[in-house]
């Protein structure tokens, strides 16, 4: 059907059957206890994060170690424009004293959240977009240091190794979704767009595409801060779920997890990042159960301290291995889609 259609129209059709997909998973786990709610929910945040993480990734074929940064930024931006004057004032008493009167609704504080992300990977985007291949990944995981050392010692601003507390309760299953169906649509939007495909011809052949007047910074730079906004509006809503802002969320297991759930899926494919993230979450949720021991009956299996990261590490190397493409073999739902 996809040699019928336009590119565009290709990627519409296709990001409406993966939006109607997280719509059936969000009516089904509506229906589900108060804890599997919130396995959804934390699970279409990482969708999130994922796809967000895939417009660069996916599109530059640069994988990026330092999107994390981007989460805590909107974690963060959530606590200084949601959490009540007089709370911040008592944890955070070196903001700003208008920052500290000021108290946003959450949906709007998320929305900053992404914008404040955005202009730090402006920011940070114009050196690194520099580099290529492994020195470019080198230096988003340097990025990552940076921000998790600034988050984890800026004490006045950020509570440094403490809790920020007092978020109001926003995040649920509903509103994540619709935020993954969005970042969905918009990621199936870039990657139809001119944009989309000057991006990709560069990371297929980086001389052939200089030669017909491709600039790669600048195409690698529009990507890097495109996805930071919706990854940075993961932050926030993943700050609004947790009702807490602790810098250690933001550094090295939850940039391995969302690595896992692309690389596993197929970094090259927007289907890949959804089929990516279904899959690691399941199998952690999995591990998680296991991790406590279970009990047949006939045999008692004691809990496994770690089990988790070892499976998602023997996962991710299988893939490697095997499926060096990922799990949808860098192709799109039914042919659709832009992703070669």
């Amino acid at each position: 059907m996809a040699r019928y259609l336009s590119p565009k129209a290709a990627s519409l059709v296709l990001a409406v059957l993966l939006i109607v997909a997280v719509a059936v998973v969000t009516l089904v786990c509506s229906q589900l206890s108060g804890g599997s709610q919130r396995v959804a929910t934390d699970a279409m945040i990482k969708l999130t994060i994922v796809v967000g993480m895939y417009m660069f990734a996916g599109n530059s074929g640069v994988l990026s170690f330092g999107h994390i940064s981007f989460l805590g930024l909107g974690a963060y931006s959530a606590a200084w424009l949601t959490i009540s004057p007089s709370i911040k004032a008592s944890l955070m008493p070196g903001l700003p004293a208008w920052l500290i009167a000021l108290e946003l609704h959450p949906a709007a504080g998320t929305v900053a959240g992404g914008l404040l992300a955005s202009a730090v990977a402006l920011l940070f985007g114009l050196p690194l977009t520099r580099l290529a291949g492994i020195a470019a990944s080198i230096g988003t995981f340097a990025l990552l240091v940076i921000f998790y050392a600034t988050f984890s010692n800026w004490t006045p601003v950020t509570g440094g190794q403490g809790s920020l507390y007092g978020l109001p309760t926003f995040t649920n299953l509903p509103i994540a979704a619709g935020v993954a169906s969005l970042t969905i649509l918009a990621a199936a939007l870039y990657q139809a767009s001119a944009a989309g495909f000057r991006l990709r011809g560069s990371r297929e052949d980086p001389i052939a595409a200089r030669a017909v007047g491709i600039d790669i910074r600048r195409e690698r730079l529009i990507a890097f801060v495109i996805s930071a906004f919706f990854v940075g509006m993961a932050g926030a809503l993943y700050a609004h779920f947790l009702t807490v802002v602790v810098a250690g969320e933001f550094y090295l297991k939850l940039t391995f997890i969302t690595v896992a759930m692309l690389v596993i899926g197929g970094m090259r494919s927007l289907t890949g990042a959804v089929v990516g993230t279904a899959f690691v979450t399941l199998f952690s949720e999995l591990l998680r159960q296991t991790e406590r021991g279970f009990d047949l009956g006939f045999v008692v299996v004691g809990g496994r301290l770690g089990l988790q990261e070892v499976g998602l590490s023997a996962a991710m190397l299988l893939a490697l291995i095997f499926r060096p493409r990922g799990i949808t073999g860098g192709r799109e739902l039914g042919g659709l889609g832009t992703s070669r």
